[in-house]
């Protein structure tokens, strides 16, 4: 049995934050129809490249999913979802506070027809507060919780995240999270819920540490000063002989002296009192004369958390990765297949080989019926 295979989610959302949180969803056994509007559909569809008619960004974001395509501002939109909304446990949205209200779909009026409905709405900001109804993006909540500014560099210029981290870990995740355990409790009681995800506060957790130093001693971190944003020689990224990089993060004691020993750092440069500065700038000319592979061979089968800097290409060809089967599930359309997303959900709880997303509105004459949920 896979863990949700009885659990109907109806997804209003587009784009990241919603669709991977009800991948995930879908990945766990969970029914998940999209709702579209006619014509485009979820914005995604559009992206480049294209995998068939659609981006590969849609497939690896919806695969496995139903597509019911309608106009919500239509007068009898409601009356046509009326039968999926009391059959189904989970709605999940991405408006902005106000809009499914406008729309007719707001949490009060479904809830009068399905009181142990679960309704998930991801905003940027919450449901309340004076940013609430404020536009972003991922790099705007970075910027406006304090992340962005814990990657300045040397020039205290702050560094642009490779990884949209809000949307997913202040989003998507936080959203799943609290489905499963609204879930839970709504198994134990009957009753239904009202999640409020804001992507904004959600990002806070990440830099705990930084919240423990300023809470508890004042000691607010600003970017290049802290253990692990540059202000050790500990935890930073050293430039190689041919132009490449190391990840050196040897940070407990066992580790950095591995290092130092490997590396043939002085003696007086090895101990805490030692300025880190100074450390970095004899590291950084050390590092710097050898090639990256030249250090694989030192540190290898070392323990001395340093690792060569890959990129996506390389990463995704790791022995490692094929020896656990990361990408063995795949993508199909148009004729073409792709590794499907390796979302964090357990093998034992998926199912296939191979998955597809859905076409737009494929699913509309069976997902109108009375028993389609």
């Amino acid at each position: 049995m896979r863990p949700l295979q009885d659990i109907c989610v109806l997804d209003f959302s587009t784009l990241l934050p919603g669709p991977f949180a009800t991948l995930l969803l879908a990945e766990a056994g969970a029914k998940v129809i999209k709702i579209e509007r006619p014509g485009t559909g979820d914005e995604m569809r559009s992206y480049e490249p294209k995998l068939g008619t659609d981006s590969t960004n849609f497939h690896l974001l919806n695969a496995g999913k139903y597509s019911l395509s309608i106009d919500l501002k239509a007068e009898n939109s409601f009356e046509e979802l009326r039968h999926l909304i009391a059959q189904t446990d989970v709605v999940v949205e991405q408006f902005r506070p106000g809009v499914m209200d406008r729309l007719g779909f707001g949490y009060g009026r479904l809830r009068a027809i399905n009181p142990r409905l679960i309704y998930c709405a991801i905003t940027g900001w919450g449901q309340s507060g004076p940013k609430s109804t404020t536009a972003g993006h991922d790099l705007n909540y970075m910027a406006e919780t304090g992340l962005l500014g814990l990657s300045r560099g040397s020039d205290g210029t702050p560094g642009l995240p490779p990884v949209l981290v809000a949307d997913i870990a202040g989003g998507a995740y936080p959203a799943v999270i609290n489905i499963l355990l609204a879930l839970l409790r709504r198994e134990r009681t009957g009753e239904g819920a009202y999640l409020d995800v804001a992507m904004g506060e959600n990002l806070l957790p990440l830099a705990y540490w930084g919240l423990g130093e300023g809470f508890a001693a004042g000691d607010w971190p600003q970017g290049n000063d802290a253990l692990v944003t540059g202000g050790s020689p500990r935890y930073e990224i050293y430039r190689t002989s041919d132009g490449r990089y190391l990840a050196v993060a040897p940070i407990e004691d066992r580790f950095w002296n591995n290092f130092c020993s490997l590396i043939g750092l002085p003696e007086s440069l090895r101990g805490p009192d030692a300025n880190p500065h100074v450390v970095k700038s004899v590291i950084k000319d050390i590092i710097s004369s050898r090639s990256a592979n030249a250090w694989s061979a030192i540190f290898g089968g070392r323990d001395v958390c340093c690792s060569v800097v890959a990129s996506l290409q390389d990463a995704v060809s790791d022995p490692h990765f094929a020896a656990r089967g990361v990408f063995d599930r795949m993508i199909v359309a148009g004729g073409r297949t792709v590794p499907a997303l390796p979302v964090p959900i357990a093998r034992c709880f998926r199912t296939g080989s191979e998955s597809s997303a859905p076409r737009l509105g494929a699913d509309n004459a069976t997902l109108r019926r009375r028993e389609s949920c």
